[in-house]
């Protein structure tokens, strides 16, 4: 049985992925430019998410509502599956590490989708401010991980406040989002993306195992008119951490 699960989502995964790449291919042929036909790629790439979501074996739970308007999505980062998670909700642009632009396929399909990526210590922060403003100009939301890295789902590590800028800048809103892994009514511990692990290992655990749910938290918009980018910065990690550490609570108060 459990074979049989697992090759039957691997063939769903390897179906959109293909598909993936045939979109991918097709917009490039018809837009020349990555920012030309910028609406019907992030419209498409939306699309394409939610289907890979749903490929998944996760149970998804939304609370509140996706903004209408450009915002800057913070949102706390625990594995490569919240990407097609939260990107099912709205046309967002992500920004990403730069090593996931050499990801086999992956890379390539995200750099397609008008993903963008900054590489760590590169000293271009004033660079990609200017980009991630651009974007909120042009009445695009963005979504970006202020952790820098993933964690096991049970506590935060600190924003990085350069990241707010763009929403200081622009005088958009910052839209919080927790997003928490549950598996038998606990932290899931095979979610979670962390250390050394390498994705087609993690991918493998992830679709041999029973469907987990997802929570899916979409907390009220902060408006960054007023604050530097510390004190938004430290708004947007406190309202994503009281979700956290809620379910970390729960998970000490059941484990006792």
């Amino acid at each position: 049985m459990r074979r049989l699960r697992l090759t039957w989502r691997l063939l769903r995964i390897a179906g959109l992925l293909a598909l993936g790449g045939v979109l991918a291919v097709a917009l490039s042929i018809r837009y020349r430019r990555l920012d030309a036909g910028n609406d019907s790629r992030r419209q498409l790439t939306r699309w394409w998410l939610a289907r890979l979501a749903r490929a998944l074996p996760f149970r998804v739970t939304v609370y509140g509502e996706a903004p209408s308007g450009p915002m800057l999505w913070l949102a706390n980062h625990v594995s490569w599956s919240d990407i097609p998670l939260l990107g099912q909700l709205a046309p967002v642009t992500f920004l990403s590490k730069a090593e996931v632009r050499g990801w086999p396929l992956i890379g390539w399909l995200a750099a397609q989708a008008g993903t963008l990526f900054i590489r760590r210590g590169a000293g271009d922060g004033v660079r990609l401010c200017q980009v991630l403003a651009e974007q909120l100009r042009l009445g695009h939301g963005v979504l970006v991980f202020p952790e820098g890295t993933t964690t096991a789902g049970d506590r935060l590590k600190p924003f990085h406040p350069r990241l707010m800028a763009a929403a200081i800048e622009t005088g958009a809103a910052v839209q919080p989002v927790a997003i928490r892994y549950r598996r038998d009514g606990v932290l899931d511990p095979i979610a979670p993306f962390v250390g050394e692990d390498e994705l087609t290992d993690h991918l493998l655990r992830l679709l041999a195992r029973p469907v987990a749910e997802v929570e899916i938290h979409l907390l009220p918009p902060i408006d960054s008119c007023g604050l530097d980018r510390g004190g938004l910065a430290r708004r947007a990690q406190a309202a994503i951490e009281a979700v956290i550490l809620e379910t970390t609570v729960e998970a000490e108060r059941e484990a006792a």
